[in-house]
């Protein structure tokens, strides 16, 4: 109580004398006593000039001072150069002093040439290990302030539902679940411990966004900024859970609302989103900050809005703070302050979010930037091997009929790597580059690995998305003189660049059109271009096929399962990403990658996803077949072509002895759960364990299954572990027809499994209320 009596006076006595000193200053007072002290001193456009976004260069002529600086598509040196630059002039040549958060695109490494390229989000699901994605966050978070980074647009906390959406390839995973432990391990390995609960970022770290709230990624036929067909149930169980942990479990400071709709109502115009869900119901303390041209869009694309104006009062009585990437909305919230139709609290108060953020990150003590620092920060040989590794983890095993794979060294005396992918680097949306001198290819990687051991014969064959053949004879006297054959397919994405890797000229960027990421959505998820057919030719010569997936999209690879003996699943897998695959052909590495999304037969099957309610997958289960008609589908079964968590490995692992504490629970109690794995194969290897829970009767449908656990444990050979999880009330709550969240009575089933269709242990629990 008298801690509590000596707090109460400590803020009195900074209220008090606010008025003769610039409290806002001061490192030692609290957090909200700076930013009331700051707000009133600040001007109406000061406030708006918050609210707003501008580059670093176009900072330097704006005597109000911005709320948050975008740093430029261009190299490492040159950010930071401008960094240094905008802040001093922000600190020393406006009024107040306010410094910029400085704005950088992180997703899979800062978007800079120069920077760590990382294994692209999707692949970092599929390594369904959240300590190295932690781990990754912590090195992105360290090169991006080295340039003087505050925040960064990443990650995305979407679900993967539908391959045609070309934005997937940023997300983490189809599972809410799972999503929830990889962002929050990325959000804390880039900020900080979550728990600090003042100054939470230090001069290593940067903030976060957690984007797209909400909904984004299922848009009405894959297409991006379409209207996404979604209840509030459905929204509550599955698309709102990822945010949450986001908001509650890793302290993020920024949510950026999506650009989609909902019934009808944009989400930069949803108050019910913004305001009910994340600051009432959640206690999000940061700042909301809008896409870009997301408030532009209220008027010129979505039409709720007659013109800007409208737009601002729209926008700012929905909850959005900040507008980027110009201020061409937020412009004419002056003018509406003016004519008495905006309040200038309302102002405040986005305005006091911004302020609060800055002050937590501390940023007014924050000292500039040791450009003098770059080359020992940046882009160093641990950041390099650490991408590698994530890219082998990530990398996953579909087929390996007769143990095609590994490869043996000793015994091979050619190999052919053929494919559009083959000698061509892939890292996905938000890169600087596609120039292959920025990384390793499949070809450089296995060149490096084999040495003068192996003959190598390379053939492009196809382009990724062209008609054209004429490759296709070299490409298959290639794979007729070799003992085997690997062939490298796949998609590329959006590069996001001013110029070209390492100081080389843009016109140096390979010139196929882009066919996946941001924009780049599609109506059919097969092989692009001829890459098929040629994958076909390639076949048809009888020999040894292994096929390398470089994509960023699931596609439909029903063909290929049926006829190639091994398949790799290796998604846009970073710089390294050429050695890590040759690493796991030669058997350097185990693979260890599951899928983090469900493998689609058709583009016709869309949705598909494990944690499907019981009435998903049809009323007559009598699929049909070309051969054999039947019901649900006539020709087809509704099943996933490859399930949710499935990956195969070099070895096998046993599991036994699985062992709950309860046979029941209530309110006040968890239940405990373990079981013995063992790797029962003769060499190392890591297995993902997965605990699903479902099979329970509650008054709403729920899904048959979900996942509610999951550990990658590395085994030696014979080797035997005991993985542990925990079960909580909170783990079989769902939204009941009052649209409570509610845990209900009854039995349900424990299942552990290897994948969502290969479960291998099985308990039942009783909830009791």
């Amino acid at each position: 109580m008298m801690q509590k009596k000596w707090s109460l006076c400590l803020v009195a006595f900074f209220i008090l004398t606010a008025a003769r000193a610039q409290v806002y200053k001061d490192p030692k007072a609290p957090v909200d006593v700076r930013v009331k002290d700051l707000l009133s001193r600040m001007t109406l456009e000061e406030k708006v000039g918050q609210m707003s976004m501008s580059s670093l260069k176009g900072s330097l002529s704006n005597p109000l001072a911005y709320g948050v600086c975008e740093s430029p598509f261009i190299t490492v040196n040159e950010i930071a150069a401008l960094s240094v630059k905008a802040k001093k002039y922000a600190r020393e040549k406006t009024r107040l002093g306010i410094p910029p958060i400085q704005i950088g695109e992180c997703l899979h490494g800062q978007l800079a040439s120069g920077a760590t390229i990382f294994p692209q989000a999707i692949a970092q699901g599929s390594s369904w290990n959240p300590a190295l994605i932690k781990q990754m966050g912590a090195v992105i978070a360290f090169e991006a302030s080295s340039s003087g980074v505050d925040q960064a647009l990443s990650p995305l906390f979407d679900l993967i539902r539908d391959p045609r959406f070309g934005r997937v390839e940023e997300c983490y995973a189809e599972d809410p679940y799972l999503v929830g432990q990889m962002g929050t391990a990325f959000v804390t390995g880039m900020q900080g411990d979550a728990n600090q609960s003042r100054i939470g970022i230090g001069q290593d770290k940067v903030m976060c966004t957690a984007k797209h709230f909400v909904a984004y990624s299922i848009p009405v036929a894959g297409i991006n900024l379409a209207p996404a067909s979604i209840g509030e149930r459905e929204l509550r169980s599955m698309f709102l859970p990822p945010f949450r942990d986001a908001v509650q479990k890793a302290n993020i400071y920024s949510v950026m609302p999506s650009y989609n709709e909902m019934d009808g109502i944009p989400a930069h115009a949803n108050h019910f989103l913004l305001e009910q869900i994340l600051r009432k119901e959640w206690g999000f303390k940061g700042y909301v900050f809008s896409d870009y041209e997301g408030l532009k869009m209220l008027y010129s694309f979505q039409r709720i809005a007659k013109n800007a104006v409208d737009a601002a009062t729209i926008g700012l009585n929905a909850g959005v703070d900040l507008e980027a990437p110009s201020p061409d909305v937020y412009s004419n919230l002056i003018q509406l302050v003016k004519q008495g139709k905006v309040k200038e609290a309302r102002i405040d108060t986005a305005v006091a979010h911004i302020l609060t953020v800055k002050f937590k990150a501390g940023l007014f003590e924050k000292p500039l930037i040791d450009t003098l620092q770059l080359k020992k920060r940046v882009h160093t040989p641990a950041h390099i091997a650490l991408s590698q590794q994530i890219a082998e983890e990530s990398i996953i095993l579909l087929k390996n009929d007769k143990q095609l794979l590994p490869l043996n060294i000793n015994t091979l005396k050619s190999l052919a790597v053929i494919g559009p992918n083959a000698n061509q680097v892939q890292y996905g949306d938000y890169s600087s580059t596609r120039d292959s001198r920025s990384g390793t290819t499949v070809l450089d990687g296995i060149k490096q690995l084999v040495g003068n051991k192996v003959k190598i014969n390379y053939a492009k064959g196809s382009t990724l998305s062209g008609r054209d053949k004429a490759g296709f004879e070299e490409a298959v006297t290639a794979a007729q003189q070799s003992d085997a054959v690997v062939v490298v397919l796949g998609t590329t994405s959006v590069v996001f660049s001013g110029i070209g890797w390492n100081g080389h000229a843009p016109e140096s960027e390979p010139k196929d059109p882009f066919t996946c990421g941001e924009g780049y959505d599609v109506t059919d998820i097969n092989p692009e271009g001829v890459q098929r057919e040629l994958l076909q030719a390639i076949y048809k010569t009888g020999k040894p096929v292994i096929l390398v997936l470089m994509n960023g999209r699931p596609w439909s690879i029903t063909w290929e399962k049926e006829n190639i003996p091994a398949i790799l699943e290796a998604w846009y897998p970073g710089e390294k990403g050429g050695a890590a695959i040759a690493n796991i052909l030669f058997g350097k590495v185990n693979p260890s990658g599951r899928l983090n999304v469900s493998i689609p037969q058709s583009v016709g099957h869309i949705p598909v996803f494990y944690n499907h309610v019981n009435t998903s997958k049809g009323f007559y289960h009598n699929p049909g077949s070309p051969d054999k008609p039947g019901q649900d589908y006539v020709f087809s079964s509704p099943d996933a072509l490859f399930p949710f968590g499935y990956g195969l490995s070099y070895t096998t692992f046993k599991y036994s002895n699985m062992q709950v504490s309860a046979a029941s629970f209530d309110k006040n109690e968890t239940v405990q759960v373990t079981v013995d794995v063992t790797n029962s194969g003769s060499i190392p290897g890591k297995e993902v364990v997965q605990m699903y829970l479902g099979n329970k009767i509650n008054s709403v449908t729920t899904p048959v299954m979900a996942l509610k656990g999951f550990d990658k444990v590395s085994l030696k050979s014979g080797e035997t572990k005991t993985i542990k999880f925990t079960i909580k009330p909170e783990d079989i709550a769902i939204w009941n027809t009052d649209m409570k969240q509610v845990v209900e009575p009854g039995i349900f089933d424990v299942m552990i499994a290897r994948s969502a269709e290969d479960v291998v242990l099985k308990k039942t629990l009783e909830y009791k209320e």
